[in-house]
């Protein structure tokens, strides 16, 4: 496979230099929305690619304790940690995406897809699927702005991503999110893909 190029040592730098234009301090309101209407606080979760998790915050604030967090740079769980100090350690995992392994019920995307060297779009969506459960779910948020070289973020389109998702997701929802926060309003995709059966 592709070495990511966007490494450890990339990341913690942009961390320790405070590089960390795309963090917006807070969780996006599609999320948030789609967090507020789950009835199953007892589903396994998994943030990947977190940065500083403000979507993991409001989760554990809000009941869902099954839930994991996961990112290759240490200090955004470090700082998660520091906010949320109940959260146990075991449910910070400092590991590369592509060499974790574990199932979940629901996958939350929030800035991680578009951080990856676009090569390995293909790779990620193939990883999702490994990881999520029988049905499961991966739900978030993707960029909608035309794909350059110049990133991260990446952007990309709705045709490039139905190319990676639907021969092994259920596309249940793919549209332009209409309660983006205003830097971001009409550049992202609302998503919801559910597993296809692995049987």
């Amino acid at each position: 496979m592709k070495v990511n190029r966007f490494d450890k040592n990339f990341w913690d730098q942009k961390y320790r230099k405070n590089k960390t234009g795309w963090d917006i301090g807070h969780i996006s309101t599609p999320i948030k929305n789609y967090i507020d209407q789950l009835e199953n606080k007892n589903m396994k979760i998994l943030i990947p690619g977190a940065g500083n998790s403000y979507e993991a915050e409001y989760l554990w604030n809000n009941g869902f304790k099954n839930l994991f967090v996961l990112d290759i740079s240490e200090q955004p769980l470090k700082n998660l940690k520091n906010r949320v100090s109940e959260i146990p350690d075991s449910n910070l995992i400092r590991h590369d995406f592509f060499e974790f392994n574990d199932t979940f019920d629901l996958i939350i995307e929030q800035t991680f897809f578009c951080a990856l060297d676009p090569d390995l779009r293909s790779n990620y969506a193939k990883k999702m699927f490994d990881l999520l459960n029988d049905n499961g779910k991966l739900v978030g948020l993707l960029f909608n702005f035309e794909l350059t070289t110049e990133g991260p973020p990446f952007g990309g389109t709705k045709e490039e991503y139905l190319k990676y998702f639907t021969p092994l997701f259920e596309i249940d929802t793919l549209e332009r999110a209409h309660n983006s926060i205003k830097p971001r309003m009409n550049r992202e995709l609302f998503f919801i893909f559910e597993k296809k059966s692995s049987k």
